[in-house]
């Protein structure tokens, strides 16, 4: 068997039927590529085939796109030319696509040429969406639950199979953004408004035979293969097409701020491949995509966000001996925000839901946080009245403990006081079956002090969720000392049920998330009150790549908050706790009243209607600003450093059992600049040494935080990389 075959039907219609052999969903290799090429050019001699039609053997998918490890391949069998190498290999794929896409017909006349139709039964991506557009006609399920486009933007590459030539020349630039630069997946309707395909039915290879019986020559010729092409919205060279341009080169830059390198490749490529023939312009792209595959942003975005992130979708770190503990029922103490949260997504991923919290009143509070969600929903036409009705019925909102009875999970997601959840704990054990597992949802409680509570600690647990719950793409499980392995795996399963990515670490103060975002936002208050500009703090963070700077995170987040893990800290660690400037400023902020976003007054002034206007002046009468404002770079690496020298610690001392979780879990917990990979793939990009000598030079600066861990210290010797020593992957081969 093979992942392409042809067949031939009495009216002479060919079909190339993809079915990767072994996979759930479609995805291209190398030889699956040369096959293609090859069953195409059999489909185009045959004087018996009137047209061809590409579908997918697979029920409700069509491609997930290119096998990202065939690329890794190359470029690891390629020696020292890895970059001749990939590109030969793009240009292949490009010599494969206009093929189908000429698809015989003659070079001047542009006659004769067999008809060639994308049928898309279900999700079609990347390089699969590539070939739909190299096709003459495009026909879509009408299935709404299917979906098309071209995220590898999302992977920190772009479109490198013809999609981005093709389809900036098929709309024109500033159209073809949100597909491109944007990565959106579309449904069918959508996708046919932005002229990603061309036809929705319900038999998509039924209407794709149709219109190759009836096509005419003319039917067969891509615009810019017409005499005449002029490109939608102007070219570069024409006065709207500047402006065009001028206006996407703006976008972009302000949606990446220049951090993310597959963005501006990918609109240097649509720019000048517009300035020459569209053969020419495949060349251009090809080259500006080996130039990113080259780039090790995108191997360590590949390896984090695709790779890694998959590996742990699956259970890379499950425990293997222990069966399946799927969740058919979930108490969650607590109907607060997070628990109002957790009990939407949990009730979304068709669990029975208890919600509990002390009244009545407070228990519906938190249930309506689903309806209000749902009616979103509705009006956004997602959601339909018979979804919403189905949730809110799987949903008990209740005082009542004895709800809990049958529940196979509990999720206590109560007010951050050790003494009242030891109190819940002790009365919901009382209740629950004695397999029950019982987590805890706190975000900085040790899980080892709050299992002394637990009459059962080998099934007491963390799962520490990230606000807003629903949005939020990242759940951490904390073990403590005595959780056992049927527990890990409990909240292995019910994360990959609500379709969440899950880190496993070992219980310490603030876990691993916590632990380098403290330090994050810490390094920019303690900034601050050196006189550094909260601008240029904040705007260094986001020219990294992060969503907000520190000094919005801690509005964002509530500054009390900040004040609150501040004592709690100091009064647990005692003597040895490091005085902070950063506290000095945060408790003052509190004093003030000016307590972040929720107060509508922090490091911002805010209007009204909560927006966020500009800085609080009145932070620079209490910390001027310093005369010599400091190098961005500087003040960058002081950022970075806070927080992957936590990392590298949380490694070296076990909170990290496996190197992927340490970059998957930055990335989606709090958006560590994606386009690292993480904060131990940006260790390997800038080299253990130089990250050493760095570190050397910022204790000197600026005090004992920036000291070199002895891991690093030892790697940098020895010259070492953190995927080459801790690789799981490269271990197992």
């Amino acid at each position: 068997m093979t992942d392409f075959t042809l067949t031939k039907d009495a009216d002479g219609v060919a079909f190339i039927t993809w079915d990767a052999q072994g996979k759930s969903m479609n995805v291209m290799t190398r030889e699956a590529f040369e096959l293609v090429s090859a069953l195409v050019d059999q489909a185009l001699e045959d004087d018996e085939v009137k047209g061809i039609v590409i579908t997918s053997g697979k029920e409700g998918s069509f491609a997930g796109g290119m096998d990202l490890g065939t690329l890794a391949t190359i470029r690891e069998e390629a020696g020292d030319e890895p970059a001749q190498a990939l590109f030969d290999f793009v240009m292949g794929g490009h010599h494969i696509l206009r093929k189908l896409e000429l698809a015989g017909m003659d070079p001047k006349t542009k006659k004769g040429g067999k008809p060639v139709v994308c049928a898309i039964n279900g999700t079609c991506a990347g390089i699969g969406t590539e070939i739909a557009l190299a096709c003459h006609h495009r026909v879509m399920t009408s299935n709404p639950k299917a979906k098309i486009g071209l995220p590898e933007i999302l992977l920190g590459i772009f479109p490198g199979g013809g999609g981005t030539t093709r389809f900036s020349r098929m709309v024109g630039a500033m159209a073809s953004a949100p597909v491109l630069l944007e990565g959106k997946m579309m449904d069918p309707a959508k996708a046919k408004s932005a002229q990603l395909i061309d036809a929705v039915a319900d038999d998509p290879v039924a209407a794709a035979k149709e219109w190759v019986l009836n096509a005419k020559d003319a039917d067969l010729v891509k615009p810019w293969d017409a005499k005449g092409y002029k490109m939608p919205g102007g070219a570069p060279y024409h006065p709207a097409g500047f402006m065009t341009f001028v206006g996407a080169n703006a976008m972009v830059n302000g949606k990446t701020q220049g951090a993310f390198p597959a963005a501006k490749a990918l609109l240097s490529s649509i720019y000048e491949g517009a300035l020459v023939d569209f053969d020419t312009a495949l060349r251009i792209e090809a080259r500006w995509f080996t130039s990113i595959l080259m780039n090790p942003s995108s191997s360590a975005m590949i390896r984090s966000l695709f790779l890694n992130k998959e590996a742990l979708e699956k259970g890379a770190v499950r425990p293997k001996d222990v069966p399946d503990q799927r969740v058919s029922k979930v108490g969650v103490l607590g109907a607060g925000m997070m628990g109002a949260g957790i009990a939407l997504v949990s009730a979304q991923a068709g669990m029975e839901v208890v919600l509990v919290d002390r009244d009545q009143e407070a228990a519906d509070k938190g249930k309506a946080y689903t309806e209000s969600y749902l009616d979103k929903g509705i009006k956004r036409g997602k959601v339909t009245a018979e979804k919403k009705e189905a949730m809110l019925s799987r949903i008990t909102a209740t005082p009542d403990l004895d709800h809990l009875k049958g529940c196979d999970l509990i999720i206590e997601a109560v007010f951050e006081d050790p003494g009242v959840k030891a109190e819940m704990t002790q009365k919901v054990e009382a209740i629950i079956p004695e397999d029950c597992i019982f987590a805890s949802n706190t975000s900085t409680l040790p899980i080892t002090d709050l299992a002394k509570a637990s009459s059962r600690p080998e099934q007491f647990i963390g799962i520490h969720f990230f606000s807003p719950v629903e949005k939020m793409f990242l759940v951490e499980i904390i073990k403590g000392k005595e959780t056992g392995d049927r527990a890990v795996a409990k909240a292995l399963d019910y994360v990959r049920q609500i379709r969440k990515t899950p880190i496993v670490v070992n219980d310490a103060r603030f876990f691993y998330a916590n632990r380098c975002i403290i330090p994050y936002i810490n390094e920019g208050v303690r900034m601050i009150a050196e006189g550094v500009n909260p601008v240029l703090i904040d705007n260094a963070a986001r020219q990294l790549g992060f969503p907000v700077g520190p000094i919005q995170l801690t509005d964002e987040t509530s500054i009390d908050l900040g004040a609150k893990i501040a004592r709690a800290t100091k009064a647990a660690m005692g003597d040895a706790y490091p005085e902070s400037p950063s506290d000095d400023l945060i408790f003052w902020m509190e004093e003030q009243g000016r307590l972040g976003r929720k107060a509508n007054a922090g490091f911002f002034d805010y209007d009204d209607k909560g927006k966020r206007v500009e800085y609080w002046k009145g932070l620079q009468e209490k910390y001027p600003h310093a005369e010599d404002q400091p190098d961005l770079i500087e003040v960058q690496e002081r950022l970075m450093f806070a927080q992957v020298l936590e990392a590298v610690r949380a490694l070296e001392e076990g909170v990290l059992e496996d190197i992927r979780e340490g970059d998957v879990g930055a990335i989606l917990g709090w958006g560590f600049a994606p386009w690292s990979g993480g904060p131990l793939s940006w260790l390997d990009i800038i080299g253990t040494p130089y990250a050493a000598e760095r570190c050397d030079q910022m204790a000197e600066a600026y005090g004992d935080r920036f000291t070199c861990p002895p891991l690093l210290r030892e790697m940098a010797e020895k010259g070492q990389s953190f995927y080459g020593r801790f690789n799981p992957v490269a271990k197992a081969a």
